[in-house]
């Protein structure tokens, strides 16, 4: 029988241990269940494409309020939104063609707001930068029978813009699990991705957190979900009666 040096058996030792350490682990790993991508979410996820997509709708209407912020593509035009919505009205401000004007709504009444060069730019007679001027950082209330009301409400209505937005085209999929504000989501695709993407949060409600329109019409973020924020009317010193219909600008219709 040989003996091993002292220096031998330590070295041999140590092999054997590091053999048997990692065909444990192997024999561990192989022993375990695969891990659940859902484990700990809201349960989304498992469902199907067209389950989640409509439970994301449903939690959108269902909301009390919300932020929406990005830019849309419509009818050619590019429009970068940031404003804040809830059932009773809306504000924030809208941005087209390198000009941008406030809005705000409180129930039916609309009021715009915009510096003096939007005004200028809005198919006023010449000379009419005094009257500009007036209407420089004022809010204007918006006649109901102005026909450009219904389009500047739709700016501030938080069921017609959801409604509008959020539709996918296409066949619906499930597509990649990234995370939006540090939230973890699921999205669902339509056409695989031609259609539109609709990331949906895995915590808590499912609500819709980031939208990726069809033919790249715009880029959508929404956040803030069910967060309270103040409308209130301007006052007396803040608003100037326009009177009559708006001047005419391709900015704001």
């Amino acid at each position: 029988m040989t003996a091993f040096p002292p220096a031998a058996r330590a070295r041999r030792a140590a092999l054997i241990g590091v053999v048997c350490a990692g065909l444990t682990a192997v024999l561990t790993a192989c022993g375990e269940e695969p891990v659940d991508p859902d484990k700990g979410t809201n349960g989304v996820g498992r469902l199907s494409a067209p389950a989640i997509e409509a439970k994301a709708r449903d939690a959108a209407r269902e909301a009390e309020s919300v932020r929406l912020s990005g830019t849309v593509v419509s009818k050619g035009r590019s429009y970068k939104l940031d404003m804040r919505l809830k059932e009773d009205g809306g504000t924030g401000s809208v941005t087209s063609k390198g000009s941008t004007f406030e809005l705000l709504r409180i129930d039916d009444e609309l009021f715009m707001k915009a510096g003096a060069d939007f005004w200028d730019n809005g198919g006023q007679p010449s000379g009419s930068d005094e009257a500009a001027g007036k209407l420089e950082d004022k809010y204007v209330k918006v006649p109901d029978d102005d026909p450009v009301y219904d389009q500047l409400r739709g700016f501030t209505d938080k069921d017609v813009l959801l409604d509008g937005l959020l539709g996918l085209h296409g066949k619906l999929g499930k597509g990649e699990r990234p995370k939006v504000g540090g939230v973890r989501t699921i999205e669902v695709t339509g056409g695989k991705g031609t259609g539109g993407t609709l990331a949906v949060s895995l915590l808590g409600t499912p609500y819709p957190l980031k939208l990726e329109r069809a033919g790249g019409a715009g880029v959508v973020r929404l956040a803030d979900w069910d967060k309270e924020f103040p409308l209130e009317a301007p006052g007396e010193g803040e608003t100037v009666d326009y009177g009559g219909q708006l001047p005419k600008s391709s900015d704001a219709s």
